[in-house]
């Protein structure tokens, strides 16, 4: 048993259970890693040493690498899920052992988030990427015993927020954004779809006889069909032109070039897949540019939402249109509209009343009563 360096970094050469290991100590200084050196011996002699071979020798950055691609792929906001990756890991680091990734570690990453003044929905949404991937380690790949960020609480989100585009501030902002942000902003507010759902929305999903796009991978992992009202129509067939597409029986179309990026019914002017932080940075400038002050891309989709209930729309339709799995998660649009509680007490103006309107004489006044 003994040490080695790889690198700057040393690391521990052993027998346990009857195959050789070789973990990290995590340490550039040699005396450091000595003290671990020494303490692992005295688990091994206790008995004490209980960490799997697997999750002593994989690495932080193969959790991730694996997560990314057998995972992330399946998703539509995997912009998303890359950009809290990278951030991971350049916290804990490639090279650290998942054994080393304790709950205390990742209250330190959490309290980094806050000091890079992220909010409580942010935090959460990088814990629940590190726990979803240390739970795939667990259950799937049975890297790990356990998972560390389970005893890591996470942060009270204010989801409170009910912001939405009045038909002027709407108006405003149309007119700062450039044609291709522009064609985007009317399709959120057309369709309520996210950002990343926008983004990779293909042209193998829309079907023009059907009148109807198709997620192929939502948020929450399913697939999803909305319908196209006849401006949203007239917006992807314009796209449809834009993009020099063929079309096929039943009015379905593929794209004359066979490469990815050509499939996607938004792209840049050459036909690259547009970035998330490209999109919001200039979305940013628009908002700017029209005067429009606390307000996010993510609002358009409120205001999609907003606008129906205020129309008179029910709650469930309004839930399948956004595709919420949970009727409470759309229910916090419902104060939109009083209305619709109205036919619960104007049913009492049809009622007759079955009793007359009784006056008695009491102690020289007139009393009017009611039987019931």
């Amino acid at each position: 048993m003994g040490l080695y360096r790889r690198g700057t970094v040393w690391w521990m050469s052993f027998s346990y259970q009857g195959q050789q290991v070789r973990a990290t100590t995590g340490q550039t200084d040699k005396r450091a890693a000595e003290l671990i050196l020494g303490d692992t011996r005295r688990q091994l002699r206790d008995g004490a040493y209980r960490i799997t071979l697997e999750e002593r020798n994989r690495t932080f950055g193969e959790l991730m690498e694996r997560f990314l691609s057998e995972h992330v792929t399946k998703r539509a906001s995997q912009r998303s899920y890359v950009g809290y990756a990278r951030r991971l890991r350049g916290f804990f680091g490639d090279g650290t052992p998942l054994a080393d990734i304790t709950p205390r570690l990742i209250v330190e990453y959490k309290n980094q988030l806050f000091a890079d003044e992220l909010a409580p929905a942010s935090v959460n949404r990088h814990l629940a990427t590190l726990k979803k991937a240390f739970n795939l380690a667990v259950r799937e790949w049975e890297w790990c015993q356990r998972n560390p960020v389970l005893s890591v609480s996470m942060e009270r989100e204010h989801n409170g927020r009910d912001r939405w585009l009045t038909v002027e501030e709407e108006n405003r902002l149309l007119a700062a954004c450039r044609p291709w942000l522009r064609d985007i902003v009317q399709f959120a507010l057309g369709t309520g779809m996210r950002m990343g759902e926008i983004l990779s929305l293909s042209w193998r999903g829309v079907d023009l006889t059907r009148r109807t796009v198709m997620l192929f991978h939502s948020k929450n992992g399913e697939r999803r069909t909305i319908p196209l009202n006849q401006t949203m129509l007239g917006l992807i067939k314009a796209k449809k032109e834009e993009a020099h597409l063929i079309k096929q029986p039943g009015d379905k179309v593929i794209p004359l070039k066979a490469d990815h990026s050509s499939d996607l019914v938004f792209t840049s002017k050459t036909g690259t897949p547009i970035e998330g932080g490209h999109l919001r940075r200039s979305f940013r400038l628009a908002m700017k540019k029209a005067g429009i002050e606390d307000f996010h891309f993510h609002d358009l989709r409120h205001t999609f939402a907003t606008r129906l209930v205020q129309a008179g729309i029910e709650l469930y339709k309004v839930q399948r249109l956004l595709g919420h799995k949970s009727p409470m998660m759309t229910q916090r649009y419902a104060h939109h509209y009083p209305e619709s509680l109205r036919d619960g007490v104007e049913i009492l103006d049809r009622i007759k009343p079955t009793s007359q309107i009784i006056t008695v004489g009491l102690v020289g006044r007139e009393v009017e009563a009611a039987s019931c």
